[in-house]
């Protein structure tokens, strides 16, 4: 059973030593959207100017926001989150015991460290000089050396992006060994996976400005219907993937995103939407709505909005609000679903006071 000294190690211990080898940030694509959706990085790897192996780092590719910002998809449940943090590769054996050897020395001799912050280091120190560990947590002998280049230690990384300062820091177990081609153990419940790198790669998922075609454009007449559509060649699916690799360790995992409606909200209460719910569904062919063709100036469109009222000397506010389903699969044929997404763009509406109008 885990002591008190072991919680307090996992946890105090993080931000004294441990917080000087927690994983930097994920690195992510450097390109802007665009029709090639092939934005990547290059990854991280070999040994620095310090001698320390580089940590893996997460790779976003496709169609992502750029220098690595959080993307413009809004999950339509609001109880789910991606996830604060994770554990993911950091450090072969040699390199391991240099870092964390190097940072324990220090601690140790700083001024005033006794009491249990010292025994705590002892402690750490003991875990993985001399193979001292707990029920759930072997320990290690001599930084595991003699098995360097056939795993590698995993360490916690925060989520730049989560602005909860707890949820991100809250991967506080200490940094643990896995055999290359191994799983990590079943305890890490954090250790990074497809799914992991999928919610990621929604989080940071760039979906395309699609303006709405509307007929007629920009200024309309009260009481004439307003047709709506978007055609199939700009509402196509978006795709984001996330990828991580270290020596012995590859995962990927692509987030696909599928338009599936487009819900019109007209911005005045003096409006009517086609349908009623202004919710307009996706055709066969894959488009939404109808465009408008000389000769339907008389019929309902199937998408669309009739303004009861002028806009004065002002505008209307349409609001466009396209829902994505979201899918993912990646490595070892893994995959499911995640809540769907919703993006929407304003377009400014002119409502003159002329009841009728030849089309």
């Amino acid at each position: 059973m885990r002591g008190s000294l072991r919680t307090f190690i996992g946890t105090a211990m993080l931000s004294l030593v441990l917080s000087t080898i927690v994983l930097p940030e994920a690195a992510y694509a450097a390109k802007p959207v665009g029709s090639d959706k092939g934005a990547t990085t290059e990854q991280s790897g070999g040994s620095n100017d310090t001698g320390i192996y580089a940590a893996a780092r997460i790779q976003y590719s496709g169609s992502v926001a750029k220098n690595g910002g959080t993307g413009n998809v809004t999950s339509s449940d609001v109880n789910w989150t991606p996830p604060p943090c994770w554990y993911a590769p950091y450090l072969g054996a040699k390199d391991f015991k240099k870092k964390m050897s190097k940072d324990i020395e220090s601690q140790m001799s700083a001024p005033g460290m006794g009491g249990h912050a010292g025994a705590a280091l002892s402690e750490l120190q003991r875990h993985y000089e001399d193979d001292y560990g707990w029920t759930d947590t072997p320990g290690y002998k001599d930084y595991n050396v003699e098995k360097d280049g056939e795993g590698m230690f995993w360490a916690a990384v925060e989520n730049p992006d989560e602005p909860d300062l707890l949820k991100r820091s809250s991967c506080t177990d200490l940094p643990f060994w896995v055999d290359n081609g191994e799983a990590p153990p079943p305890q890490y419940e954090e250790a990074i996976t497809p799914e992991i790198l999928a919610a990621l790669a929604y989080q940071h998922m760039q979906l395309p400005d699609t303006e709405v075609s509307l007929k007629p454009e920009g200024t309309t007449k009260v009481n004439l219907p307003t047709w709506a559509w978007l055609d199939k060649a700009v509402f196509d699916e978006v795709q984001a993937t996330a990828s991580i690799a270290a020596p012995g360790f590859a995962l990927q995992a692509t987030t696909t995103a599928k338009p599936v409606s487009l819900k019109l909200e007209p911005g005045t209460d003096d409006a009517e939407t086609y349908p009623a719910s202004g919710e307009c569904t996706i055709n066969a062919d894959g488009s939404i709505g109808e465009p408008y063709a000389k000769g339907k100036a008389d019929r309902t469109p199937p998408c669309g909005i009739t303004y009861l009222r002028s806009s004065g000397d002002g505008t209307y506010n349409l609001q466009a609000t396209i829902t994505w389903e979201i899918a993912w699969t990646g490595t070892g044929g893994a995959g499911g679903d995640l809540p769907d997404g919703t993006f929407g763009n304003d377009q400014a509406v002119t409502v003159q006071e002329i009841q009728a109008v030849n089309r």
